[in-house]
């Protein structure tokens, strides 16, 4: 009797889990599309402007921050590089930029727990890895980028290797058509895209805490276990489903924000997404190969480039020795720092994704 009940309510909870991720899902999109609206004529002049590597650099992460999605940041990106008005050695700067800027979903996920101190810590510790991740891989593989178009080089041999296809094609648009439709049809029915921004934000954040009541459910007794088994307990097992996932829903903001709150619960330890993550980001780069599979050669080499950038990162973060335990301790640390003082964790946001970027594309325009 309670095994037929405790099926009904796994399986009950994971409907409503797969009903709140879709509303999550919209939201994002809706956030994406809004942002657009508002300023996409603006990002695409930045882009093709922007010929300092450092400052496309920062012009990636800011872009990505703006709108909420590496995807469209990327697909864009392909796309001038294949129309031949952005040329390949600015385009990887803006890319690396842009994969330190998706992390700032997460971030907004976490703050949701703000209220409540000890699930706070966890939440941030698992935004922040996603952060230091990619924040670190493009401190050590910029300088190279910079110096010896580490990364282009690679692509570039990669792609004459494999014989890039010639076809012409449409670009990939990196989501889902029935989604944006939804959201372009939201928009022109509310007919103020700045409106339609704040609904997204209000939609984010209220399907997050309906997200955290159903992983609260799910999470009980024997369920907990066989979810963990299922995702978490293998590292391999972890690596491989953040990666599969991401690249089935083609957004890592998506798939790393989900974690956020199973780790803020307790029911699952921060190192134990670490691998999760890593393959999330791998997972990512299947939109702009998407992009790129029909275009020039020199798309198809962002594209990969994008993908090596995050397989070179993984390869150093999970097995050198004392690297691969670096995100993990700043990630903490800065968990417990906002445990005592949790305005500070706003203070990083600020400043990692909006000042930084900011100034430093002022004092170098």
């Amino acid at each position: 009797m309670n095994s037929a009940y405790d099926t009904r309510k796994i399986v009950q909870s994971i409907f409503y889990i797969i009903i709140v991720l879709a509303l999550f899902l919209i939201s994002i999109d809706l956030l994406v599309a809004s942002l657009s609206h508002i300023g996409k004529d603006i990002i695409e002049s930045i882009l093709i402007i922007t010929a300092n590597p450092f400052v496309s650099l920062f012009v990636g992460l800011l872009i990505t921050a703006l709108i909420q999605s590496s995807s469209t940041t990327t697909s864009m990106v392909v796309a001038m590089v294949a129309s031949g008005s952005l040329e390949m050695h600015r385009a990887i700067p803006i890319i690396m930029g842009a994969n330190i800027g998706t992390t700032l979903t997460s971030n907004i996920v976490s703050l949701s727990f703000i209220t409540k101190k000890k699930e706070f810590q966890r939440a941030f510790s698992t935004a922040v890895l996603h952060d230091q991740f990619n924040i670190l891989v493009t401190i050590i593989l910029f300088p190279l980028q910079y110096s010896y178009n580490f990364l282009g080089y690679i692509s570039e041999s990669i792609t004459n290797f494999i014989g890039p296809s010639q076809l012409e094609g449409t670009l990939y648009t990196g989501t889902f058509p029935g989604r944006m439709i939804l959201s372009e049809s939201i928009i022109d029915l509310i007919g103020n895209p700045i409106i339609t921004f704040f609904l997204a934000i209000l939609l984010l954040f209220s399907s997050i805490k309906l997200l955290t009541s159903f992983i609260y459910r799910i999470f009980i007794g024997s369920t907990k276990i066989k979810l963990e088994n299922l995702l978490f307990r293998n590292p391999f097992k972890s690596f491989g489903w953040g990666a599969g996932l991401t690249a089935m829903i083609q957004s890592s903001s998506v798939t790393t924000s989900f974690v956020v709150p199973i780790v803020a619960t307790g029911k699952v330890r921060v190192k134990d997404i670490y691998p999760f993550i890593i393959g999330a980001n791998i997972g990512t780069t299947v939109t702009a190969l998407l992009a790129a599979l029909f275009k020039s050669p020199a798309a198809i080499s962002v594209a990969i480039a994008h993908l090596m950038f995050n397989l070179i990162g993984g390869v150093i973060f999970l097995f050198i020795p004392g690297l691969n335990k670096l995100p993990l301790l700043i990630a903490n640390y800065l968990g417990k720092l906002c445990f005592k003082y949790s305005v500070i964790s706003v203070i990083y946001i600020i400043i990692i994704f909006f000042l930084l970027p900011f100034a430093f594309i002022y004092m170098t325009k």
